[in-house]
């Protein structure tokens, strides 16, 4: 299965170059040249990613990308593409969990994004275990052992989570 991405930028040059270079690499790339039409596709499809531009319309408007892919409930892996300089508690603020400064190298840009969804999928899955075993053992239990199977679900979600930001660390440090 190819692993789908969303493109937001209202330069039509940069939207048609890295779309040319994220299918050569085997991508499936939608793309949107604006923040309004970036939230309606993801409203109406499903992707692995999004990579939004932070100004379009207005200076908000990759906020706004950020904010609705962060709604849908298929928990796409972020990415602020921009050309301005932007501080990691600010970008981080935002909701995106990766920052890219335009121009970026085409080599240095797919080996980020392949390191960032890997990443994400992994955390997904983490997340994705303990909900499971929720549902399932707290479906057949009844009042406190509910609530303990619960308690118990999102120690282990907070744990997997430190642990895959805690590799993440480590390896932005080697």
């Amino acid at each position: 299965m190819k692993r789908r991405i969303l493109l937001v930028d209202d330069e039509v040059a940069v939207l048609l170059t890295m779309k040319a270079v994220l299918e050569i690499s085997g991508f499936d790339v939608d793309t949107a040249a604006s923040a309004r039409e970036g939230k309606s596709k993801l409203r109406t499809r499903e992707y692995h990613m999004v990579i939004t531009d932070m100004r379009m319309e207005n200076d908000e408007s990759g906020v706004e990308v950020i904010r609705a892919a962060r709604a849908a409930s298929y928990h796409p892996a972020i990415v602020l593409l921009t050309a301005f300089p932007v501080t990691d508690e600010d970008w981080e603020a935002m909701g995106a969990d990766k920052l890219l400064v335009k121009p970026t190298q085409t080599r240095l840009l797919l080996q980020q994004i392949e390191k960032l969804l890997a990443s994400h999928e992994e955390k997904l899955r983490i997340w994705s275990v303990p909900r499971a075993a929720v549902a399932e053992t707290a479906s057949g239990a009844k009042g406190k052992a509910k609530r303990v199977v619960r308690k118990a679900a999102k120690k282990a979600v907070r744990t997997g989570v430190k642990r895959v930001a805690k590799k993440s660390n480590l390896a932005k440090k080697k």
